[in-house]
């Protein structure tokens, strides 16, 4: 049975007491702490438990090798179209599936054989590269929301099996405790072909899309519930796996999230919104963590119903970086695109320094702060369209 550690919720970490608690709860993390995976395992770790960093030492299991290969995937958006949803799916799901063959130097035309390249042991995807994106209602979201597990997962578990691989990637997702919820969902993949990691999406950037806003769920608009079930861990989880500590994330422009997903023991960070913001991000975010970093954009996509082809997309929009913020691998054009890079893993677990941060001044300003957006507005209300979104945030920017 776990040792009990003090319970911090969300309204004492936001006071001076936080402080306290948090120096308590460190000191039985190092000999009792049990990482969150899934959201579904999260909720075996107290509340107020959360495996962050003491002093540079933070929490990993050992290295089944010392070097990894990774591929980013920079693909087009495909969206399913629900006058014809069977057909689109299938054709987006075919479409992914023949990309990671790519990745792995194994098209069909091959016969699937390896003849060109090396085997890559982890291959991203930005977080729509299957459903794609369209301004969807709730009805139609859950129409598209992937069970996870379910066909869409069991058919990419089966190509991380074939290639003993880990693949991350996104989806709208079904979780069956939230009902009518769509979940913006982050899933790591194992080479045993099984789920290894759903990681939900932090939050969504609020009042930036004009009169709407943003319709799936994040920890954010649920996160009392949230915590509640699944314990202050699993809000930014990270993945511990045999080639090393991997968080994925489709928050966009959000350097103090990556930060802290750096202090939790992430070694490589996937940065996976689709807009085009990925590569700057990537390179800021290495440099500043000290982190191996893939930014993960989408290509042009003329076929993205009722959206312009270039939409959120750039030239080298996609990258690897190593910690020092250098550039190993990057996207030459906006076309479809995959890249790859060697990552020296555990000479770099063996020599990093896990960024430093001068809590002591950054604590007063951070436990005072108020925003403007506070959490858990979708407990209050469930949207269902991106317009009644965007009234919800107009609503709860007036509160006092």
């Amino acid at each position: 049975m776990a040792k009990k550690t003090p319970k911090l919720d969300r309204r004492s970490l936001l006071t001076g007491a936080a402080a306290a608690s948090l120096a308590a709860a460190a000191s039985t993390l190092q000999s009792d702490v049990a990482a969150a995976q899934t959201a579904g395992s999260a909720g075996s770790a107290a509340g107020g438990k959360v495996s962050v960093s003491q002093r540079g030492v933070y929490e990993k299991v050992p290295l089944k090798q010392d070097v990894i290969n990774v591929a980013a995937i920079q693909s087009q958006l495909y969206s399913i179209d629900l006058r014809d949803r069977a057909n689109t799916l299938k054709r987006n799901l075919n479409r992914i599936l023949r990309l990671i063959d790519l990745a792995q130097n194994s098209p069909e035309e091959w016969g699937g054989e390896r003849r060109w390249g090396s085997k890559v042991d982890l291959i991203s995807m930005h977080e729509f590269p299957i459903q794609g994106f369209q301004p969807w209602n709730r009805k139609e979201l859950n129409q598209i929301a992937f069970e996870l597990p379910g066909p869409e997962s069991e058919a990419i578990g089966e190509r991380a099996k074939r290639y003993g691989c880990y693949i991350s990637w996104g989806c709208y997702a079904k979780e069956k405790d939230w009902p009518d919820h769509v979940i913006n969902m982050s899933v790591l993949t194992g080479p045993d072909g099984k789920i290894v990691s759903k990681q939900w999406k932090a939050r969504n950037i609020l009042g930036l899309f004009g009169d709407g806003a943003l319709i799936g769920t994040t920890v954010y608009d649920v996160l009392d519930r949230y915590v509640e079930m699944y314990g202050w861990d699993a809000v930014m989880p990270v993945a511990r796996t045999d080639i090393g500590n991997i968080a994925i994330t489709a928050v966009g422009a959000e350097p103090l999230l990556y930060t802290c997903l750096g202090l939790k023991g992430a070694e490589v960070l996937v940065l996976s919104v689709t807009g085009g913001s990925n590569a700057e991000s990537a390179i800021a975010t290495a440099r500043a963590g000290r982190l191996y970093t893939m930014g993960v954009g989408n290509a042009v996509s003329p076929n993205n119903i009722g959206f312009p082809e270039g939409s959120g997309t750039r030239d080298e929009g996609t990258v690897i970086v190593d910690p020092r913020g250098t550039v190993l691998a990057k996207t030459d054009n906006h076309h479809e695109e995959i890249i790859t890079a060697r990552i020296p893993i555990a000479e770099y677990r063996r020599s990093r320094r896990v960024q430093e941060l001068p809590m002591a001044i950054l604590l007063p300003i951070l436990q005072q702060y108020d925003p403007v957006f506070r959490p858990n507005a979708f407990l209050e209300k469930l949207p269902a369209t991106y317009q009644e979104a965007g009234e919800l945030v107009r609503k709860r920017m007036s509160m006092k």
